[in-house]
This record gives C-alpha cells, structure tokens and sequence, in this order.
C-alpha cells in the first residue's frame, strides 16, 4: 500500500524563493527548493518567484506566487479583478498562445509519466478564437444576504462576490446582474445555461419562489451543434463551450472514418450529442448512458432515427453483453476514466477504429495504455481547449486496431 502523504500544519507565514522550470497538472508551476518540490500556483515555467508556503507535505510544498523577480515574457496583466482569490480560473495571468503551449505540453508529460509512452503523437493543442466569455453554463452560489458568487481557491474556501465573470457569456452575466443583491434567504445556489446558437435561457431553480420575478425554472433548454437541434435538461452534461464543441465533434466524425455498413457504440453517450450527428454514416448506433436526465434527453434528441438504440445502464454491463460486434466505439468518460470492465469489452471486440474524448490527461493516459497493451495503435492524441484561462484539458485520442 502506498504511504499516504501527510499535510503538515503551519503555524506562521513562510515563503520561498524559487526558480520555475517546469509546469504541472492543476495549473501550477513546479521549482525545487532543497531538493523538495515546490508547485507554485500563478508562475510561469521560466520565472524566478518568491512562494508563499500555503501546504507543506512530506515530499513537496503547495503555494502561491506572491512576487515576482524575474518575469516570462508570457505573463500577461490579468483581466478578473478576483483572479487569485477565485479558483475558476488559473492561467489569465500567461498570454492565451502561451496557455495552448503549456497544456500541450502537460499533455505529453502525463502519457509519457503514466501511459509510458516514450513519444506520445500528441498534436498541437486546437485553440478557441475568443478565449474570453465562453462558458454557456455557470452555477452561483448565494447567500441568505443577497450576494451571489463563487467559493474561493483552497485553502480558504470562503465566499466571493461576483458581478461578472471574464469567462462567462454575456447572457449569463446579464443574469448574475439582475440576481446579484436580490437573493432570498432560502436561495442556496443559482444555475444558468445559454444556448449560443438558439438563445433559449435555463435558469434554474424557478426565481418565481423566491420574490424574482426573472423567467426561470425552465426544464430544459435548447441547443444546435453542426446543424443539429438538441436538448438539454438541467441535471444533463453538455459542453460548457459552444463553438469548441462543435470542432470537438466534426473532429470526432472525422477519426471515427465511417462507413454505412459499420456499427458504432457510442458510449457515455450523454444525450446523445455523437449518436445523433453521426447517425446517418452508419447502419446502427448502439448509444449507451447512465444518467436518467440524459437519457430522457438522448430520446426526444434520437427522435426520428430509426438505426439508433438507446440503453440506460452503466457502459461497463452494457458493452460486455452487446450481441452484435462494433466496428468502431466512441469512449467519452467522466473525469475518471473507463471503467476496466469496459476496456475489456472493447478489448475482446476488436474494433478495428477507437476515438477516446477524455477531461482528464491522466486518466486518458492510463486506460490508452490498457488500450494498446491489448493490440491497439495510437494514432494521434488531439487536445482541444474548451476551457481557456483554466487548467482543465480536452483531448480526443484515435486508436486502430493493429492486431495481437
């Protein structure tokens, strides 16, 4: 079992100068110190800091930038006024070309470090052409007082006011300004969705009950991606970044090269975003999803396609038991990645294209080298930033089967 690393408490300030050579997972840079790993939120690989110690562990320091002697070139003045105190965002303060170069970067350092890739093909990150007022979807939390706003970064986890959001779109800040100051006792939290393309609102949950009279309590809105008209209920996950979206999604269409005699399994299906878009290059779709609330969703948005079947249950006991073997699956997991019962089953069918959408490098590499330690060749692993200013990673990862 491996050691669990202790937190050690602090019982006043400490700081450390430290040069920054490399940047981390989380949106830190890391220096050493002593021989001790030191993860400096806010610097830039480059830079030579002073860090405030905030966590001390046993084999490494967690802190923040408070000075910085000698600048990257990359560092650029952030926009937030909140931007240190918010733990949104983690990269406005390094220019936007930059941020693309970094997260490749990570990219590539987390499949050699875990996937053991000695030279991943990872591609040049696909940037977004306004890193700015993006997010269709932001959730406020409120206080009995009136304010809404977000939680701040760890350690201190206490409540910010915000009246916009640098990256959030403008529908959604014009809600915050109509909500901020006006929240009721009883309103804990207040969620917002956009539909960029249709400009249908979802504000939940119904203002109405708490004296606002601002139309809310919406149960679904509506949203279009490369042509198509899909629903979206309040509980469902959809890509927070309209446009990147739809890059991810003729990306996907593309890896996938199909054929209309194959069969697709298009698993963590959501509600049902690839199965509807690629429906029509194929003879059967086999859409596999969990969530009750996406579900409902992926069948008004199926509606009308007759080659698609929709079945509710977790991916790792659907697609073991498929009777019919796929030709090429889409695996588009949560943050934590494909369950091993799910790798095996792709495993044992063979299909001969594999395209992997993954949120988190990390797991991305580990089950990719699951994937190819069972026959598979990795193509060519794509990252797509849907989350400018933040540290969060898209990637979409193509796989061919190559044989034992």
């Amino acid at each position: 079992m491996a050691k669990r690393r202790r937190e050690q408490p602090l019982s006043e300030p400490e700081y450390v100068d430290v040069e920054l050579t490399d940047a981390a997972a989380g949106g830190a840079a890391i220096g050493r110190v002593d021989g001790q790993v030191v993860f400096a939120s806010y610097g830039i690989p480059g830079e030579r800091v002073t860090v405030e110690v905030e966590r001390r562990h046993d084999d490494y320091l967690e802190g923040r930038v408070t000075q910085v002697h000698a600048a990257s070139p990359h560092r650029v003045e952030p926009r937030c006024p909140l931007f240190g105190q918010c733990g949104g965002c983690q990269y406005q303060h390094v220019a936007y070309p930059h941020q693309l170069e970094i997260k490749t970067k990570i990219v590539a350092d987390q499949l050699r470090r875990i996937g053991k890739f000695p030279d991943p093909p990872v591609r040049p990150m696909l940037g977004a052409d306004d890193p700015w007022h993006y997010r269709n979807h932001m959730r406020f939390t409120a206080k009995p007082r009136g304010e809404v706003g977000f939680v701040s970064r760890p350690p201190r986890r206490r409540f910010l006011r915000v009246d916009h959001c640098y990256i959030a779109r403008p529908e959604i800040n014009a809600v915050l300004e109509q909500v901020q100051g006006r929240a009721q006792p009883k309103l804990h939290q207040v969620a917002v969705r956009y539909g960029v393309n249709t400009g249908e609102l979802l504000i939940q949950p119904d203002l109405g009950k708490f004296g606002l009279e601002i139309p809310s309590g919406q149960p679904r809105y509506h949203e279009v991606l490369l042509g198509r008209r899909f629903a979206v209920s309040g509980p469902s996950f959809f890509q927070v970044n309209t446009p990147q979206a739809e890059r991810l999604a003729a990306l996907v269409r593309d890896r996938l090269e199909l054929r209309e005699s194959h069969v697709l399994v298009d698993a963590y299906a959501g509600v049902g975003t690839f199965a509807a878009l690629l429906a029509g290059s194929v003879r059967r779709v086999v859409a596999i999803e969990e969530s009750p609330s996406a579900v409902k969703d992926a069948a008004l948005n199926l509606q009308g396609i007759d080659n698609v079947e929709l079945r509710q249950g977790r991916v790792e006991d659907i697609l073991p038991v498929l009777r019919e073997k796929p030709d090429a699956v889409i695996l588009d997991p949560s943050r934590e990645g494909c369950h091993q019962r799910a790798l095996e089953a792709v495993l044992r069918f063979r299909p001969w294209r594999v395209v992997y959408v993954s949120c988190d490098p990390a797991t991305l590499a580990r089950d990719l080298r699951v994937l190819v330690d069972g026959g598979y060749r990795l193509d060519e692993v794509q990252p797509v930033d849907m989350f400018p200013q933040t540290q969060h990673i898209e990637c979409v990862a193509t796989l061919t089967y190559a044989g034992p």
